[in-house]
């Protein structure tokens, strides 16, 4: 018979102390009572009245359970901050659901026919006979849910049996928004930027981590096995029954492993349901951990909580997945406000559940395949973008296009040392194709605003080979004849490669010379070089296949998810980078960096007078960030010398000669570089960057540059003042440390 039954937690707040509940409780002839406590009351203002004594207290999520023997059946009282109270305890109701296999279950808003449609599915595949559901609507709200639930069961002729629990108390985390907002979505992208909504403890994630402890003691203890599924959870049609698995397992308990699933789209004015969820992220490789345990099989001092259960292990031979169905949990006109679109793709099982088990249409991704490649090798082409960096474009133009690069689109703005004159003159004898950048139209930063409008550039749109690199960048190609040609050959089936940034510093240089960069500057970090950040920072070389919609600064964006198997993104070694990668990775980690056939030589500081010129002409991309000190001192690093791309140069300097045969060119830059010596020269007379230059060049800076494999991030993110004299003095290569904390206390 349909049963839906309604209790209340016995939660009363005292000021300094709230119970949650207080469960009146036998086992044999011995009677007990539990109070739960919610997290921060204060236990010394609980004490017991004289028919009752303490046996047992142990914290759950921070939460204190108390457990007194209870040796009359007189009305228990309690003293409470001095106050004697009677608590109207809850009894402990085992029969309801006794020898039955039940859920522990938590609504948060979901409708009466999701909930309907959520038990009945497991009446139907697992067996389901009973289940507790905490009902967290606010004491006031939503009283018309039992009957409308029990209206559903019957129309749908289910045999189950129903408690729904209801709390006085809120049982959410304090200060944290409505568990169904973005915010609280662990995969919501944008939350950077997002507004934090105002605190909804009815409904804000559950913080009362007792609860499967009430549920246990309450109405579970005796159930033939109880499983821990929400009402957005649903176990896959054809899965082996979790109860029967819990009772046969060794400790009589497994695993549950919840993977998020998603509707591709949401239809209009349409509810949202189960059906409608057909897809998965590519990416995910974490999941959900929850329970179903057979209690007269487990030890007895279990303690149920959310994602385990305590002082019990499941049986790893017994784990079994479930769906979490986001869009029903976080309702949303949008999906792409809960998950990146990007990441999504169609999951086989979902669909065939949709449209076998369902008898749903969903709304499905539409189908795209990647572009096939032209025959021929195909052109390659950088996009880039200079202000103010005049000396130095003919030495990296020639040198990418003796490696092998056909088309340079550069974008400038607010040059004052004749970069844009230069590089209009370059587009018009064919070298480069030069465009002013939009980024005031489009209110993008410059770097971005570029690589928009070069999405729309028949050069760009045509090239088999895309990259996006600055003009202190140099792709070093350290197979073959250090061609394109030998690193495409090295990797033939790659349609990504991942080029690691190198960081060159000064090697104490001061003074500003207009030779190669390439051949004054053969100071660098180690190839393991975590820290900073940016030290492991890399561009990509890409085919233009049509895997992701737009360039970007690091790696392209916006991948078609549909796509992702096409996906062959190798390392500067080689070696495929894994697919967590895939949508946002911008920089190496310890498992992925790689140097052995390309790295991205990057002279980020070149010497110290033309730094003072960088750092007066601003960034990019980050055009609100000063390239002081701190900047300085992260990317200036000399520890070790690297003379792979020498053996490269004459290339380039054949190419370099080539252009510089040519009058106009040659007036060009010998017009920038004098620029550039102005400019030093009109900055060095002022006093603060009088000052600023001093400090670059001094003994305190060049040591430092040579002590950043003994740094950690803190020390980076914090500047160089913060390492202390007697750290200086410390010798590169010995076995020491030094960080500090961001406050600005040191730690060695």
């Amino acid at each position: 018979m349909t049963s839906v039954i309604e209790r209340r937690m016995a939660g009363r707040d005292f000021g300094s102390v709230s119970i949650l509940d207080a469960v009146l409780w036998s086992r044999g002839d011995t009677r007990h009572v539990t109070l739960f406590l919610t997290a921060g009351s204060d236990l010394e203002a609980v004490s017991p009245a004289e028919s009752v004594t303490l046996s047992s207290q142990q914290s759950v999520g921070g939460a204190m359970c108390l457990t007194y023997l209870v040796q009359t059946d007189s009305p228990l009282t309690f003293s409470v901050n001095g106050a004697s109270v009677d608590l109207g305890c809850s009894h402990a109701e085992h029969d309801l659901f006794d020898g039955l296999d039940a859920f522990a279950a938590i609504r948060n808003g979901e409708d009466a026919e999701t909930v309907a449609t959520w038990l009945d599915h497991h009446v139907q595949t697992q067996g389901l006979q009973g289940a507790v559901i905490v009902d967290r609507s606010p004491p006031d709200q939503d009283r018309g849910f039992r009957e409308a639930l029990e209206q559903q069961m019957i129309a749908r002729g289910m045999t189950c049996r129903v408690v729904l629990l209801r709390s006085d108390l809120p049982l959410g985390k304090p200060d944290t928004p409505a568990e169904a907002h973005p915010f609280c979505v662990p995969e919501a992208p944008g939350k950077d930027r997002m507004k934090i909504p105002d605190p909804a403890p009815w409904s804000a994630p559950l913080g009362a981590m007792s609860l499967y402890e009430i549920l246990r003691l309450r109405f579970l203890a005796d159930a033939r096995a109880a499983a821990n599924l929400d009402v957005h959870d649903i176990l896959p049609t054809g899965a082996a029954n979790i109860f029967d698995s819990a009772v046969a397992a060794e400790g009589g308990m497994i695993a549950l492993i919840g993977r998020h699933c998603y509707p591709w789209r949401v239809r209009k004015d349409q509810p949202t349901l189960f059906a409608d969820h057909i897809c998965v992220q590519f990416d995910s490789r974490s999941g959900r951990r929850r329970w179903c345990i057979a209690p007269s099989k487990a030890p007895e001092d279990v303690v149920w909580r959310m994602i385990r259960v305590g002082n019990a292990a499941p049986d790893p031979s017994r784990t079994q997945l479930f769906y979490r169905h986001m869009a029903l949990r976080h309702p949303t006109p949008s999906i792409s406000k809960i998950v990146p679109k990007t990441s999504l793709i169609e999951h086989p099982p979902l669909l065939e559940m949709s449209e076998g088990y369902w008898g749903h249409k969903p709304v499905r991704m539409p189908e795209l395949e990647a572009e096939a490649l032209s025959k021929g090798k195909g052109r390659r082409a950088i996009v880039t973008t200079m202000k103010n960096e005049g000396p130095f474009i003919l030495e990296w133009l020639a040198y990418h296009r003796a490696i092998g690069f056909d088309d340079i689109l550069v974008y400038t703005n607010d040059c004052t040392d004749g970069t844009d004159t230069m590089l209009k003159m370059l587009d018009r004898k064919g070298y480069v194709q030069h465009r002013e950048n939009p980024f005031r139209e489009s209110g993008l930063k410059p770097q971005h605003a570029a690589l928009q409008a070069s999405d729309d550039e028949p050069v760009i749109r045509n090239a088999r080979w895309l990259t996006c690199i600055d003009v202190d960048e140099f792709v070093n190609v350290k197979v073959g004849d250090g061609t394109l040609d030998a690193l495409f050959a090295a990797v033939p089936d790659a349609n990504m490669i991942a080029m690691t940034w190198r960081l060159f510093g000064n090697g104490d240089v001061h003074d500003y010379d207009d030779r190669p960069i390439t051949e004054q500057f053969l100071r660098c970090a180690p190839e393991f070089a975590r820290k900073p950040h940016q030290a492991w920072g890399f561009k990509t070389l890409f085919q233009n296949i049509g895997l992701f919609k737009k360039m970007g600064v690091h790696r392209p964006k916006g991948l078609n998810p549909q796509l992702w198997e096409e996906i062959n993104w190798v390392n500067g070694s080689g070696q495929p980078l894994p697919r967590e990668m895939y949508r946002n990775g911008w920089r190496s980690t310890t498992e992925t960096y790689g140097y052995d056939l390309v790295q991205l030589n990057h002279y980020a500081v070149r010497s110290a007078e033309s730094f003072l010129v960088k750092r007066d002409r601003g960034r990019v991309n980050h055009v609100d960030r000063d390239q002081g000190l701190a900047y300085w001192f992260r990317m200036n690093n000399n520890a070790e010398q690297d003379l792979s791309i020498q053996s490269r140069l004459p290339m380039m300097q054949a190419e370099l000669a080539r252009m510089m045969a040519d009058p106009e060119i040659a007036a060009a830059h010998d017009g920038a570089v004098a620029a550039h010596r102005a400019k030093i020269d009109a900055l060095r007379k002022t006093e603060t960057y009088a000052k600023f230059h001093a400090e670059l060049t001094g003994p305190r800076l060049e040591k430092l540059s040579r002590l950043h494999h003994h740094f950690g991030s803190n020390v980076f993110l914090s500047g160089p003042e913060v390492v202390p004299d007697d750290v200086l003095e410390q010798e590169p290569g010995a076995d020491w440390f030094f960080t500090v904390e961001l406050s600005g206390e040191t730690a060695h």
